[in-house]
């Protein structure tokens, strides 16, 4: 009886820790299942495909306030009548060479990937297709705005906060521009004083700064050609691509038998017909020698008559004719050719070259236009027609030099005086000076290094213009400032080809 007793013991002992390692073994399970369900919340879940990229608050705020910064130092330089030009090399085998200071083309040129530098990038395309000028200064003030808000966001500003003060200030900006703002559109002789001006001066930082008297007329006489409407797509072209251009000053009318004094008597209109066929003849003679140089272009100082006009149309050669000496003295400059009278030795002519002619209809009016032959001089006319197109239809102007940045208080006129060689500080506190002295109508006179009346000097600007730079600027300062995250997609996987050529 005793020995079953212990038995019995011993038993309920072996089952009460049994029961008791099994308790132990359950709950050991459920913490470790804690455990991995903690570590595997914390653990970050990538949402994106894989080779996407993610750039996260601070990281991306200064990586955009980087990327936009340096597009502006890029273009900076440019700025003002005495900006630095760029070189822009082509890629691929034949690689071209463009030396320029225009900020679209430069923009347009430069490959960027940076979000925020493409941002700038195709705000300074909106503005040349909206106003055609000012690429260069959008781009820098939008540059100057975020290289302030950089230090601002160092000092722990919210960005809300810093974009709430630029709406101010651009609204502040606004009405001292428009409070500055002259309109003589109710004055014919003035107002077309007013376009010279405003031609004058976009031209003034371009190639053309040389001949911007001659070329700011041709723009003024081009714009307003159109009849008021500023509406550039008015220009309806004919085609002539890659053109050799004969330049010659010769006559091209019925060439007749030039005995001065003498008579010549038929005695049957069949003898006149022979006398008309053999002139004829030496008209054709004459046109095919000249067809013989493979020119596409033939350009004479004198009139061409029927017959031979019609035989260079069968021909395919396009015949201008009547252009006056000076044009066909420049045209034979810039082409490269030479004004020839005889066309018997074909290989002593030196044809011109042109990528492009045009037969352009301006209003009522029908000119030629000739592209493609100084790029950079079509660039800078193109920013002068497209600025006297736009003051056409918003007639207000403001004047240049630096004297509505100051009213609006903006850091441009540091940077023209900069890019001039001049003490920026001395002219930039001189100029302060003078509108605190209500003098208004001041500012930067780039050509003196000094400061002067923008009235007197005839400097002068589109309102338009002016207004669509500070809009797009902080509109674009604003979008930049306001990012707290950046998302790359994963690049295009590249699909091997199983049908090579």
């Amino acid at each position: 009886m005793a020995r079953l007793c212990h038995r019995f013991t011993c038993l309920r002992r072996h089952v009460s820790t049994t029961s008791f390692r099994c308790r132990l073994s359950f709950l050991c399970c459920v913490l470790l299942t804690h455990c991995i369900m903690a570590s595997l919340s914390m653990a970050p879940v990538n949402i994106f495909r894989q080779g996407a990229d993610e750039e996260k608050a601070e990281t991306a705020r200064l990586s955009s306030f980087i990327g936009a910064i340096a597009i502006g130092d890029l273009v900076k330089s440019t700025l003002g009548p005495k900006g630095m030009d760029k070189i822009l090399l082509g890629g691929g085998r034949e690689a071209s060479v463009t030396v320029t200071n225009d900020g679209a083309t430069i923009l347009k040129a430069i490959g960027v990937d940076n979000p925020a530098a493409k941002v700038l990038v195709e705000m300074s395309k909106v503005q040349d297709d909206e106003v055609g000028d000012g690429t260069t200064s959008v781009t820098v003030l939008a540059a100057e705005l975020l290289r302030e808000a950089e230090l601002l966001i160092a000092k722990k500003i919210h960005p809300q906060t810093i974009v709430s003060g630029w709406r101010k200030a651009t609204q502040a900006a606004r009405e001292a521009l428009r409070a500055a703002a002259v309109d003589h559109g109710n004055d014919p002789e003035r107002f077309q004083q007013d376009l010279l001006n405003i031609a004058r001066t976009t031209l003034s930082s371009k190639l053309l700064t040389h001949h911007k008297e001659h070329f700011s007329r041709l723009a003024v006489d081009a714009v307003l050609r159109l009849r008021g409407s500023g509406n550039l797509d008015a220009i309806h072209p004919k085609r002539l691509e890659n053109v050799k251009i004969l330049i010659a000053n010769t006559g091209m009318d019925t060439d007749k038998i030039k005995i001065f004094g003498s008579r010549v008597r038929v005695d049957s209109t069949a003898k006149v017909a022979e006398i008309e066929l053999a002139e004829k003849q030496k008209m054709k003679d004459k046109v095919d020698r000249i067809l013989q140089h493979g020119i596409t272009c033939f350009i004479n100082r004198q009139l061409i008559y029927n017959y031979p006009e019609q035989l260079f149309a069968h021909a395919g050669v396009m015949a201008i004719e009547h252009a006056d000496f000076a044009g066909v003295e420049r045209l034979a400059l810039v082409t490269g050719g030479e004004i020839s009278s005889t066309f018997d030795r074909p290989e002593l002519v030196k044809l011109g070259h042109c990528k492009l002619i045009e037969e352009v209809m301006i209003g009522e009016d029908t000119l030629i236009h000739f592209s493609g032959i100084l790029d950079e001089a079509e660039r800078s006319l193109h920013d002068a027609l497209c600025v006297l197109a736009q003051t056409i239809k918003e007639t207000r102007t403001v004047y240049g030099g630096g004297c509505s940045e100051m009213l609006m208080a903006k850091a441009l006129p540091t940077i023209i005086a900069d890019n001039a060689g001049y003490d920026s500080a001395d002219l930039v506190a001189q100029l302060r000076a003078a509108h605190q002295d209500n003098k208004n109508t001041y500012g930067l006179d780039m050509s003196q290094g000094t400061i002067g009346d923008m009235v007197t000097l005839g400097v002068t600007e589109s309102f338009q213009v002016k207004r669509q730079v500070l809009l797009s600027a902080s509109e674009a300062a604003e979008m930049i400032v306001r990012v707290d995250n950046i998302v790359k997609a994963a690049p295009r996987k590249r699909v091997p080809d199983h049908h090579p050529c």
